[in-house]
């Protein structure tokens, strides 16, 4: 894939300021120039999605981050909500967990891909270089780097 993409709007859903930092640092590293959008919980991230107040003007993002430990309405919760809506079921959706167990990956099969925390960041650019320059396909994401 050549150096050049589209720039992308990416909502980072993660309760986190830590891993929010990182992540951030993490894409600009690596030169991608993308809108980031964040929010702290679940309930913020459905509203911002479905541009309920306060983000009635929110772009509707390409790609979301999901942490799944999350306050108010855990990510698991987010997703299905998603899934279950029209308007938000085909907006790609990496999930973002601490666990690298299958039985993790196993309770959130409507993902689209997962990362395990910390995040590898060259993944995480390879797969947001991909939907900028391709558009959206379905990607599964191991240790050994991206998959189409």
């Amino acid at each position: 894939m050549s150096g050049a993409s589209t720039p992308i709007t990416i909502l980072m859903v993660e309760d986190s300021e830590e891993d929010i930092e990182l992540t951030l640092r993490g894409l600009e590293r690596a030169k991608l120039q993308n809108r980031i959008w964040t929010v702290r919980d679940g309930v913020q991230a459905l509203a911002f999605l479905r541009r309920e107040a306060p983000y009635q003007d929110a772009p509707r993002p390409d790609l979301i981050l999901l942490d799944l430990n999350l306050p108010k309405l855990d990510g698991r919760e987010v997703l299905a909500r998603m899934r279950e809506d029209p308007r938000l079921r085909e907006l790609p959706v990496v999930v973002l967990t601490a666990s690298d167990s299958e039985q993790e990956r196993s309770t959130v099969r409507a993902a689209d891909a997962f990362m395990t925390k910390p995040v590898d960041f060259q993944q995480l650019a390879n797969l947001v270089r991909m939907i900028a320059g391709l558009g959206w396909s379905i990607v599964k994401l191991s240790r050994e780097g991206a998959q189409a």
